[in-house]
C-alpha cells in the first residue's frame, strides 16, 4: 500500500494543503503586529508588556520547531500535522474569549506549537509524495518555501481588515477554517505514515530531550526580560540566569544522545553556522522594521490598522512578484553572490526607514516597505538555498528546524530591542534609534554573508 501510485493532481492538492499549514506559522508571525495598539488599549497594556504576546509566540516555535520535527519521525508526519492543526483549531476558537492578556499569550503558545508541526511535516512527506508522483522535488519544495515567505509578507494586510472590521479575535479565528482545510486536505490527499515501531513514552521523551529544551527556553527567557527591564531597573540575577542555562544547555547538548540542537554537528560545518547566524541577524533587522513600523505607524502617523495593513502591502506584493525571479537569478549567479546583492540591498533599505522621522504621508510608507520587500525575499531564498546546499543530507531535518529557531531568535530580538526602544512612546527620535540601529546590523550582515561558501560534497 505504501507504493501505490499518486496521480500528478492528487499530488499537487496535498501540497497544497500541506502548504496552507505551512503558511499558519508566518502569518500569525505578521499578523499580530497590526493588533498591537489595539491590544494595548483593550487590556490597558504599555508597549513593554505587549510585546510579550510576539515574545511567547516565538519562544513556543524556537522550541516547538525541532521537537516537532522529531515527533514527526517517531509517530508519522501526517498523523503529527493532523494533530497540530487540532491543537490550532481548539487555540483559535478558544482565545477570543480570553479574560485578561495572559490568557492571550498562553492562546497564542498553543497556536505556535499546532502551526510549529506543519513545516518539518511538509519536509517530510515530500520524499513520498514525489517518489509516488513522479513530480520533481524542487519544484513542490519550492511552492512549500514561497508559501513560508509569503505567509509573513501578506500577514499585516489581512490582519489589518479583520482588526479594524472585526476586532483584534478576528486573527484568531481565521485560523479556524484555514486549519480546518488544510487538516481535511492532508488527511484525505498526502500518504498515510509508514508503520513505525512502538515505542513507550518514556522512550520519546527522553529522546526529544526535554531537559535541553527547558534550558534553551530559560536562557532565552531571563536574557529577554534583563534585556527588557534594563532601562529601568535592571535585575542583574536574571543576567546570571541566563547564563547558567546557557551552561547548563551546552553541557546537556554536549553530553545527550539525543540533542535539541546538536552542537557537534554545528561546530564541524562552518558553512551551515554562517547560515544559521545571518538568518538570525537577517530576522532582527527584518522585524525591527516589520513589528516597529506598523505601531509608528498608528500611533504617531495616526492611521487606521486596515490604513495600515495596505501601506505594508508592497512588501507582500513584491514577496510573491520576485520569487521566480530570485529564483532564476540564484540558478545563474550563484548563491553566494545574490547573498551579497541581497544584503548590500537591505542596508540601504534600513537606512531608508529613517525618512520616515520627517513625514508619514503615504507615499513615504509605501516607498520604504517597497524597500524592504526586496531582501526579504531575495536574502530569505538565497539563505534556504545556502542550508540545502550546506546541511549534510543525512542531518537535512535536524538542520531545517535549527534554521527555523534562527528566525525566531532574531524576531525575539527584534521585538525586545522596540520594546526598549518605544518605551517612552512612539516618536520620531525613537524611530531614529531603531533606524541606526537596523542600519548598523544590515551593515554587519553583509560580510557575514560573504564568508559563506557552499560545502563540498564527496562522492
Amino acid at each position: 500500500m505504501s507504493d501505490e501510485p499518486i496521480s500528478p493532481r492528487r499530488a499537487g492538492l496535498g501540497i497544497a494543503a500541506l502548504s496552507l499549514g505551512t503558511l499558519l506559522n508566518p502569518l500569525n508571525s505578521s499578523m499580530i503586529a497590526i493588533a498591537l495598539v489595539t491590544l494595548r488599549e483593550f487590556f490597558g497594556l504599555d508597549v513593554l508588556t505587549v510585546t510579550w504576546v510576539i515574545t511567547a509566540f516565538y519562544l513556543a516555535s524556537a522550541a516547538g520547531q525541532p521537537l516537532m520535527g522529531r515527533l514527526g519521525d517517531r509517530f508519522g508526519p501526517r498523523r503529527l500535522f493532523v494533530f497540530g492543526m487540532c491543537v490550532v483549531v481548539v487555540a483559535c476558537a478558544l482565545t477570543p474569549f480570553s479574560p485578561n492578556f495572559a490568557f492571550v499569550c498562553a492562546g497564542r503558545v498553543l497556536l505556535a506549537i499546532g502551526t510549529a508541526s506543519a513545516f518539518p511535516s511538509a519536509v517530510s512527506l515530500l520524499h513520498p509524495i514525489t517518489s509516488r508522483s513522479g513530480l520533481s522535488s524542487p519544484r513542490l519544495l519550492g511552492r512549500i518555501q514561497v508559501a513560508n515567505t509569503a505567509g509573513a509578507a501578506i500577514g499585516p494586510v489581512i490582519g489589518g481588515v479583520l482588526v479594524t472590521t472585526l476586532g483584534w479575535q478576528a486573527i484568531f479565528w481565521i485560523n479556524v477554517p484555514l486549519a480546518i482545510i488544510a487538516l481535511v486536505g492532508v488527511r484525505l490527499l498526502a500518504p498515510a505514515d509508514a508503520p513505525r515501531d512502538k515505542a513507550p513514552l518514556s522512550t520519546t521523551l527522553a529522546q526529544s530531550d526535554i531537559p535541553g529544551i527547558l534550558a534553551f527556553t530559560g536562557m532565552l527567557v531571563s536574557l529577554l526580560v534583563f534585556l527588557l527591564r534594563m532601562p529601568t531597573q535592571p535585575l542583574w540575577w536574571l543576567l546570571a540566569a541566563a547564563v547558567v542555562c546557557g551552561a547548563l544547555f551546552v553541557w546537556r547538548e554536549l553530553r545527550g544522545r539525543h540533542p535539541f540542537i546538536d552542537l557537534r554537528m554545528l561546530a564541524g560545518n562552518r558553512s551551515l553556522v554562517i547560515v544559521y547566524a545571518s538568518f538570525a541577524l537577517f530576522n532582527l533587522v527584518y522585524y525591527c522594521a516589520f513589528f516597529g513600523l506598523p505601531q509608528f505607524l498608528e500611533e504617531h502617523g495616526e492611521y487606521r490598522a486596515d490604513a495600515t495593513g495596505l501601506l505594508m502591502l508592497p512588501l507582500a506584493a513584491l514577496n510573491v512578484l520576485l520569487t521566480p525571479f530570485a529564483a532564476r537569478f540564484i540558478e545563474r549567479r550563484g548563491v553566494r553572490v545574490t547573498l551579497i546583492g541581497g544584503g548590500l540591498w537591505l542596508v540601504g533599505s534600513a537606512m531608508l526607514l529613517g525618512l520616515l522621522a520627517w513625514s508619514t504621508a503615504a507615499f513615504v510608507p509605501l516607498l520604504v516597505t517597497a524597500a524592504m520587500g526586496v531582501p526579504y525575499c531575495v536574502v530569505s531564498i538565497a539563505l534556504s538555498q545556502a542550508l540545502y546546499s550546506s546541511a549534510r543530507r543525512e542531518q537535512a531535518g535536524v538542520a531545517s528546524g535549527i534554521f527555523q529557531t534562527s528566525r525566531y531568535v532574531g524576531a525575539i530580538l527584534a521585538t525586545t530591542l522596540l520594546g526598549i526602544a518605544f518605551s517612552d512612546g512612539t516618536s520620531p527620535a525613537s524611530w531614529l534609534e531603531v533606524t541606526v540601529v537596523a542600519a548598523v546590523l544590515s551593515a554587519v550582515l553583509v560580510p557575514v554573508l560573504a564568508l559563506w561558501r557552499p560545502v563540498s560534497r564527496r562522492g
